[in-house]
């Protein structure tokens, strides 16, 4: 396309329409490419956190769009900055992340996306290019000032709860300080726990639900947003948690409880906290009933690193694809072996066929990875995994 007459605001929207096409075409890298870059800015408590993470991630998404929107509208577009920032900015203050990590990461964005729409420039005027970047900076601008004064209006708030106090004092504990504020926690913390991240809108009610039904004492804190953490404590090493336990004992079905194991004492009490968020990492990509952590560490641990996901992925499950629509069958086949424990005949019952013919398929899956599955199941079962709560993402 050419653009003989730039004075035109045809022309020049023209060009801004076709650079957002572009830019479109290339909104998965760019988005992967922008939440790596804003990560790395990330406090180190932020880094274990699977909420902050994933608020992270939806931030990053809906501020890609609403910059690609920016860019088409021009510098009359206006409109209000997506909800998914403010929840962020809110999410940050709570959890004590600074205001100056929350605008730097917005101007790092700034940066990278700036360096994509020069990568698509090609055959533009650089005199339009240079409109549609200074029409770009007020646009920042209103979007970092909506932000921050999200997060101060946040933290005014927090201020003054008493939810919140409580929170802080934990946070205090939980990275080893505030020995002396156990006091006032009302809380026995040299007895037995089980770390539990609630989610969901009936989320403190089903804290304090699975407490009373497991005969347990309750350390309940708000997180905001339809979060809770909670210890469930008692003397004697509480009983185990399963979904059909939950039912018995009432805990309300629009909750969902990420939980980590029984521990003990005032270190147990930090370590079970850890599992729940590994397993609330987990949740929050597949969302269900209850998850145990001992169920998710390792697919936990592989989630925090995209690349080895990625890898995993094209190691183990791409090569199937290759088999064209043998390819499902197969992962089918492999879901239900290692469901069953390894044993091919429980398999094939599962799946309504005979025991020859998992085990044809299984030597198929070793021809295809050119290795025997004894040897790489762990790997297979968390690729499998992980490409679940992929497609539970994605239709999420």
């Amino acid at each position: 396309m050419t653009y003989a007459n730039l004075g035109s605001t045809d022309a020049l929207q023209g060009i801004r329409q076709e650079l957002v096409e572009r830019l479109r075409a290339r909104a998965p890298e760019i988005e992967d490419a922008l939440f790596t870059r804003v990560r790395a800015l990330s406090e180190p408590r932020e880094a274990e956190d699977a909420e902050l993470v994933a608020g992270l991630r939806a931030a990053v998404a809906s501020v890609l769009e609403y910059g690609l929107r920016s860019i088409e509208g021009g510098e009359e577009w206006m409109e209000p900055i997506p909800e998914t920032a403010s929840a962020q900015a809110r999410r940050g203050a709570r959890y004590g992340v600074r205001l100056d990590t929350v605008l730097r990461r917005y101007a790092a964005g700034d940066r990278m996306l700036g360096e994509f729409i020069m990568e698509e420039a090609d055959g533009f005027p650089s005199r339009a290019l240079r409109q549609v970047m200074r029409t770009q900076g007020p646009h920042v601008d209103r979007l970092m000032a909506a932000v921050a004064t999200e997060y101060m209006r946040e933290l005014e708030r927090i201020r003054r709860s008493p939810a919140q106090r409580l929170a802080e004092r934990v946070q205090r504990m939980l990275e080893g300080e505030g020995s002396v504020e156990a006091e006032s926690l009302d809380y026995d913390l040299d007895a037995w726990h089980i770390g539990a991240i609630v989610s969901g809108a009936d989320a403190e009610l089903a804290a304090r639900a699975l407490a009373a039904g497991l005969g347990c004492q309750a350390l309940v804190v708000p997180r905001g947003e339809g979060i809770v953490w909670a210890w469930l404590g008692r003397r004697r090493p509480p009983q185990s948690i399963d979904a059909d336990r939950l039912q018995a004992i009432g805990v309300p079905q629009r909750a969902s409880i990420a939980i980590g194991e029984p521990r003990q004492g005032l270190a147990g009490w930090r370590l079970t906290h850890r599992e729940a968020q590994a397993a609330f990492e987990v949740m929050l990509r597949g969302p269900q009933r209850l998850t145990r952590s001992s169920d998710a560490l390792l697919l936990a641990a592989v989630l925090r690193d995209e690349g080895l996901t990625r890898s995993l992925l094209q190691t183990y499950l791409a090569p199937l694809d290759r088999q064209g629509s043998s390819g499902a069958v197969l992962r089918e086949t492999l879901r239900a072996y290692f469901a069953a424990g390894f044993n091919a005949a429980t398999a094939a019952a599962a799946l309504e066929v005979d025991r020859h013919t998992v085990q044809r398929r299984l030597r198929k899956v070793e021809e295809t990875l050119g290795r025997l599955l004894h040897t790489c199941h762990a790997e297979l079962e968390v690729a499998l995994s992980l490409e679940a709560l992929e497609e539970a993402d994605a239709m999420g």
